[in-house]
């Protein structure tokens, strides 16, 4: 494929990752393990990003400061990211859409641009913390200075291009290698730390220690990535399997393989380095604050150099493996939001410039043990942009209309929404804990503004994020509803409603004319049989019923003559007499009559007046079940 510098991309271009879109084939005949081997890949590459040298920093300070307590915060991160990385997963292979895509679709312009700007955010925040963590494992490794480093790990852009110019699946099976290089390296130093089992068990107790929130949030954006769901996304499109809905239906199901197995290695690399930093620092009261010292002080203490070699090439093992990852996410979020094709190789410089200008500026102003806290700092900012990520990745994933049948079931969408929720409200503390320090401090006016006004726009759109796609969902719910009416406008249409007996209810008054003209006008339109009602409510009538008065001789022959001026128009007509209370005998002699629709007189009166002279319409119309026309 031909690339300028930067391009927009076509609506029949517009596919996740296009040099690698379905390059691996799946053959439909394959069954069981050999099926299963050719879905494995995308997940290990995702699994990178859990075990970057990030992560690193997080489980370090955790276990050195808090022992053993902060392994159930690793483990909840793992299961979370286990559902949101299956969940993205699944989106992809069932709407054909990476994640960024299906926000650009869904979400206004204006909100999918912000959600743009944060995650170029958090992959700017990630690349940093894996530039340097590569840059520092050179450093323990070589004695490289750590700014030589952070330059010469800045030119890795060639080594991308010459792997992915490999292929797919050898760039998987790069990748894997380093991660069992970092498996490996992890495996020896637990095995010379020695930890304790029993305090190892007891670290997945939930608690909280004090000023453990801060360490906690970082533990879990470091853990669950946001670049990682567009990333996963996009990587499952790689695999040519059969677009049927079974076909997709096999693929999820090999994915959810291929997620879990991966998943778990990263949490037993972090949950190492948890355990190495309780077993070697926290029980000896060391507080680590920079991967150099946990590098230095790990010989000494283990009583061999092996300990701080092996932690030394899986670190760089580690933030390359990472870093190479992260420039697929940057491509796959730039082409997804805003539709821009950029060369490779000029999205990977412009992301590593926007890295290697903190850490240069941070390695002059601070030195070397300032990087330890801009990895820390690298971690919030990826956690704060989460909710950003999962929100969308959780409705998405519950939309029929995104995912056809393959839309998660309700236990699955109440498990994401849990799952968002506890991400939401871990980031709502640490804003409210962040910004409470900062005021607290007294910073100059413009500062504490900046940081307010900050916090109200983040709060703005991650209401919108959340509020905006349910809105659509209402929305399309009422022109649904609206389609349906206009339906069964169209049928009423093409079959006309037929009258085979029109009622007329005649109280033997100055309203009867009209009541009758009108039951003409349908009997006459339909050839219906006319039928006259009355009902007579004289003292004798509803004393005695059926009682034959001179008010009932004369209502029946008032009917008698309409009917015969009616039958003279060549319309059919019988009259029902009725006495007593007058609501109940009209439903009496409708049903008496057979009649398919009723005409009625309004009485003109209501409120107090219907409470004097009695209701007759309400009673009747609502107890019928065919048509009843208000004259």
């Amino acid at each position: 494929m031909e690339y300028q510098i930067g391009r927009r991309i076509g609506t029949d271009e517009h596919v996740s990752l296009p040099e690698v879109h379905r390059s691996v084939s799946v053959e439909t005949s394959a069954r069981g393990w050999k099926r299963l081997i050719a879905f494995l890949g995308p997940a290990y590459l995702v699994s990178v990003g859990y075990m970057d040298p990030g992560n690193w920093a997080t489980d370090l300070e955790g276990g050195a400061r808090f022992g053993y307590t902060l392994l159930w915060v690793l483990l909840l991160s793992n299961l979370i990211a286990l559902l949101v990385q299956t969940l993205s997963a699944r989106l992809g292979i069932a709407s054909g859409r990476d994640l960024a895509q299906a926000c650009r679709e869904q979400y206004p312009r204006p909100v999918a641009f912000a959600l743009w700007v944060l995650a170029e955010i958090a992959i700017a925040a990630c690349d940093l913390a894996e530039l340097l963590g590569t840059a520092i494992g050179l450093h323990l490794l070589f004695g490289i200075p750590t700014l030589a480093g952070v330059l010469i790990t800045g030119a890795d852009s060639l080594l991308l291009l010459a792997i992915q110019n490999l292929g797919m699946r050898k760039f998987e099976a790069f990748i894997l290698s380093l991660v069992f290089i970092v498996g490996m390296c992890f495996v020896v130093e637990l095995v010379l730390a020695q930890p304790s089992v029993s305090a190892v068990v007891s670290g997945f107790a939930p608690s909280l220690p004090d000023e453990a929130l801060y360490v906690t949030l970082g533990i879990i954006g470091a853990t669950v990535m946001p670049h990682n769901l567009y990333l996963h996304s996009a990587l499952v499109q790689t695999r040519a399997y059969d677009q049927s809905d079974d076909g997709r239906r096999s693929a999820c199901r090999y994915n959810l393989v291929d997620t879990t197995v991966a998943l778990n290695a990263a949490f037993f690399v972090n949950a190492a380095i948890l355990i190495l930093a309780a077993a070697v620092f926290h029980t000896r009261g060391i507080e680590v604050t920079e991967l150099e010292q946990a590098h230095a002080l790990l010989t000494p203490l283990l009583g061999t150099t092996l300990a701080s070699t092996a932690f030394a090439i899986a670190l760089i093992a580690a933030g390359q493996s990472s870093t190479l990852t992260g420039t697929l996410a940057g491509q796959i979020v730039m082409e997804g939001f805003i539709r821009f094709r950029l060369r490779p190789f000029i999205r990977r410089l412009i992301t590593r410039l926007i890295a290697i200008i903190p850490a240069v500026a941070v390695l002059l102003t601070m030195g070397e043990s300032g990087t330890y806290q801009l990895l820390i700092l690298s971690q919030v900012v990826l956690s704060i942009q989460l909710p950003f990520a999962v929100i969308p990745l959780v409705h998405f994933t519950s939309s029929s209309e995104i995912m056809g049948p393959l839309a998660s079931p309700l236990w699955v969408r109440i498990l994401g929404w849990i799952a968002a929720a506890v991400v939401v409200a871990l980031n709502v503390r640490l804003a409210t804990t962040t910004i409470t320090a900062w005021l607290a401090e007294s910073p100059s006016f413009g500062v504490s503004l900046l940081v307010l006004l900050g916090a109200v726009v983040l709060a703005a759109l991650l209401a919108a994020t959340f509020l905006l796609p349910i809105v659509r969902r209402m929305r399309r719910q009422t022109v649904r509803s609206w389609q349906h009416v206009f339906a069964s406008v169209d049928a009423a249409l093409e079959s006309k409603p037929s009258y085979r007996v029109i009622a007329a209810a005649l109280a033997h008054d100055e309203k009867d004319p009209a009541v009758v003209q009108h039951a003409l006008a349908l009997a006459e339109q339909h050839r219906a049989q006319l039928a006259l009602l009355h009902v007579v409510e004289g003292a004798v009538g509803t004393m005695y019923s059926s009682a034959y008065d001179a008010e009932a001789r004369a209502d029946e022959e008032y009917l008698d003559n309409l009917c015969q001026a009616i039958r003279r128009r060549g319309i059919e007509c019988e009259r029902y007499v009725g006495y007593g209370n007058v609501p109940r005998e009209l439903l009496r002699l409708v049903r008496e009559s057979n009649a398919d629709l009723l005409v009625m007189g309004g009485h003109r009166h209501r409120g107090l007046k219907d409470i004097i002279f009695g209701a007759t319409i309400s009673p009747v119309r609502h107890a019928l079940d065919i048509p009843v026309v208000i004259v």
